[in-house]
């Protein structure tokens, strides 16, 4: 179990961490201006690019998109930074074999966005499974009018 969520952070924290189109629909909700769901969608699309690059072990997506400052919780509360993230992406020890996000809600605090979703992860280390269903937390922050995460934390659910 420790391995299991050590490795689910390490890989879709740089973005565990995104999804597949047909599984997240973006809903405009009443009050939103469009330059809002503009940048929901843009959110949405990162999560994605995200969830690919855990997919296929890029590293540097991780190198472009994560904060110097970068900190993600594991569900075992163990801290890692965006150089242990791209170690992790780097070492090749780490297969997925599919993600499957959903549930996702995007919240937006000005230049802060606040991603939440459901991840059904499929996958192995070093040939132990760590599948299973996750919850998680991302907070991007745009910065130089480019987005980046600075915050992941995930947790195991039934």
């Amino acid at each position: 179990m420790r391995n299991k969520c050590v490795v689910f952070v390490f890989c879709v924290a740089a973005g565990l961490p995104a999804f597949c189109a047909q599984h997240v629909a973006v809903h405009p909700r009443p009050g939103l201006d469009s330059g809002e769901q503009e940048v929901i969608r843009q959110i949405v699309d990162m999560e994605r690019q995200a969830k690919e690059a855990s997919l296929h072990r890029d590293a540097d997506f991780s190198l472009r998109t994560l904060a110097e400052d970068y900190v993600a919780i594991t569900p075992l509360g163990q801290i890692t930074t965006k150089q242990d993230t791209v170690s992790a992406r780097r070492s090749g020890q780490l297969r997925y074999e599919a993600i499957n996000i959903t549930d996702m809600v995007v919240r937006l605090y000005g230049d802060t966005a606040v991603v939440t979703a459901r991840a059904d992860v499929k996958g192995h280390q070093l040939g132990e499974d760590f599948s299973g269903p996750y919850r998680y937390t991302r907070v991007w922050v745009r910065r130089s009018g480019h987005w980046q995460a600075v915050s992941y934390q995930a947790t195991v659910t039934q």
